[in-house]
Parts: structure tokens; sequence; C-alpha cells
């Protein structure tokens, strides 16, 4: 691979984030899963990012048909150490509002139809997810997000439904009952995948709308006017978290298979 092809930091979101790169060059990567959407590798804040957009360059695949191992396994490939991914989401947590933005420490995992692990054996692996996210990439997160807004959260249980739909009022109860402040349709098994492969990973959440049943009805117009409003802002605190990024990692994503292996 040539060196252009190389990247130390991804951003996964939707479409949009090439256009933060300099001298940026699109990319396609196999996999043992299929193929993923084409990466864009380029400059960012002194740094070789490459940023892949999860749902396909015209926003073609519905949650769950995201290939999160062909995502996770491309960016490996090409040197990424540290993802920061965006998500949409919904509160359940009556303090969250629409147009904040809240940096998730922890999930709640409700998808079903979703190939969870790279290890289906002869080698098993029990990874450790006692912090699904990167420590050492939340606060980078939260310290930039906090410099370039007023109206960040700093932990949030983070639900992941399975999609397309919306959850039902019913569901939103449940998931409040069990601590659940958010609920989206993409962080998992994204989070978990990452950690299989030793790479820190981190999210970025905007409030797009109240949890079903806190308000009127729900429309993918609305989730789509939010992200909208708040581009500006998001992308000025992926930029502003990439440059407060550490030379080198010091949490203990890079060892996260020490341990966890039952058959070598």
């Amino acid at each position: 691979m040539r060196p252009r092809e190389r990247a130390e930091v991804a951003i996964i979101g939707g479409t949009g984030f090439e256009e933060l790169l300099e001298s940026p060059v699109k990319v396609r990567v196999g996999t043992p899963y299929g193929l993923p959407p084409k990466i864009t590798i380029g400059e960012l804040a002194g740094r070789a990012v490459a940023v892949l957009p999860r749902h396909g360059p015209e926003h073609e695949l519905p949650p769950h048909k995201v290939n999160y191992r062909a995502n996770i396994w491309a960016l490996k490939a090409l040197g990424v150490r540290r993802i920061f991914a965006t998500n949409a989401t919904g509160a359940i947590n009556p303090d969250f509002r629409p147009g904040d933005l809240v940096v998730p420490h922890d999930i709640i995992d409700f998808t079903r139809g979703r190939p969870q692990t790279f290890y289906e054996g002869p080698e098993v692996i029990h990874i450790d997810v006692t912090e699904p996210f990167c420590p050492e990439l939340r606060a980078v997160l939260l310290e930039a997000a906090r410099s370039k807004y007023d109206r960040v959260h700093d932990r949030a249980v983070l639900a992941c439904t399975e999609g397309p739909r919306f959850e039902t009022p019913a569901e939103i109860r449940a998931m409040r009952i069990l601590g659940c402040d958010l609920v989206g349709m993409t962080v998992a098994p994204e989070a978990f995948l990452a950690r299989e492969l030793e790479m820190c990973y981190a999210s970025l959440c905007f409030v797009s709308n109240m949890a079903a049943g806190m308000q009127d009805r729900l429309t993918a117009d609305e989730v789509l006017e939010v992200a909208a409003k708040l581009q500006g802002v998001i992308r000025e605190v992926l930029v502003e978290a990439i440059r407060r990024l550490p030379g080198e990692r010091r949490c203990p994503c890079s060892r996260a298979l020490e341990g966890a292996r039952i058959r070598k």
C-alpha cells in the first residue's frame, strides 16, 4: 500500500467529512467480509486521516445493512489506530434536548441481526468492554467539544437498536428503566469490533429528537434538519479533537487481546 493510502486516525459518520481533508485521495479496500464504501484519505490537523461514510456515499445503506466488519477491518488495514465516530441519537434522558452534543460512556446493545465479532472460531476471543469507549479519546472529544460548544454532556448510556424503524414508546420506557440516556442505531457492533482489533474508538453523538413517546411523532426529516444545523460545529469539534490527540496511545485499547484468548 502506498504511503498516501495510509492513515492513523479515522472519522466514521455521514457524508461531507471528506471536505475537511487536504490533498484527498479515494481508496477501495478489499476485506474478508466484503467491500466497504470508498474511503477518503487526506491530511487534517497535521495527521493522516481516513473518512468512511458509514451509510455509503449516497446514504443508501440503512443501519441494519451497514457492513460493520468490512468497515472496521478496512480501517485497520489502512493503519488506523484511532476512530472518532459520529452518531445521530434520540434523547431518552429528559435533561437532553435536540441540538445537544453527547460523548457517551457506555452501551446497551439491542441489535439482533448483525455479525458481532471477527472471531467466529477456531480462535475464541472474549473481549473486555468494561469501558466500551476509549477513555483517552473520550477525554479528548470532551475537551474539544467544550471548547467549541456550550451544550455538551459528558456521560450517557447509549442504547443501540436494530432499526431501521424508530422505537416504540414502550421500548423507550423499558430503556429508561434500564438506565439508557440515548438511543441510536449504529454504535453496535461498531465499537466492539474496533476493540477486537485493538483500535481506540469514541463516539460524538448529537441529539436529533426526543425519543418515541416524548414528542408527538418521529420523522427522518427532523434528524436531517438537526444534523444540517450542527454540521459546522461537529466538524469543528472533530478537527480540534484530532489536533489535541497525543502522539502515542496511553490507553488500554492497544492491549485489548491480552488475556482474551481461550484457544490460541
